[in-house]
């Protein structure tokens, strides 16, 4: 599984790596113009990614916004949401409006902070990532 952390926390970018690792590469982003950028370059190999693992709330743009792009690049080269990356969105905020906004964007899933391992796991099973 390829999978790519867009997070601009620091300590959170290094939880979720340590989480991630055992399952194949890991890449982050800072933020979400670099997470567009990683994105787009793996497109355009032929080596998207599996998983994207989206924080809402960082800088210049944010999580709900680097969805929408990436979605949109996915569907310029013909790939649409269901067969494009499993895009998880993880965050500290747990409202309605925010998972209504991240699901409208055609996010796969939604976890809130602190992300922990067991709710991770069974998140990537439900999206057959693992077994």
């Amino acid at each position: 599984m390829k999978t790519l952390i867009v997070e601009d926390d620091f300590t959170s970018r290094l939880l979720m790596q340590e989480l991630l690792k055992g399952f194949g590469m890991v890449n982050v982003a800072v933020d979400g113009q670099e997470g567009v950028e990683a994105v787009r370059l793996a497109l355009k190999n032929g080596e998207p990614y599996n998983l994207v693992c989206l924080d809402i709330m960082m800088p210049e743009l944010d999580g709900q916004q680097t969805l929408r792009v990436i979605r949109e690049m996915e569907e310029e080269k013909g790939i649409f949401s269901t067969d494009g990356a499993k895009i998880i969105m993880t965050t500290a905020l747990d409202d309605m409006e925010n998972k209504i906004s991240a699901f409208s964007g055609l996010c796969d899933g939604y976890l809130s902070k602190p992300i922990h391992k067991e709710q991770l796991l069974k998140e990537l099973r439900k999206l057959e990532l693992i077994s």
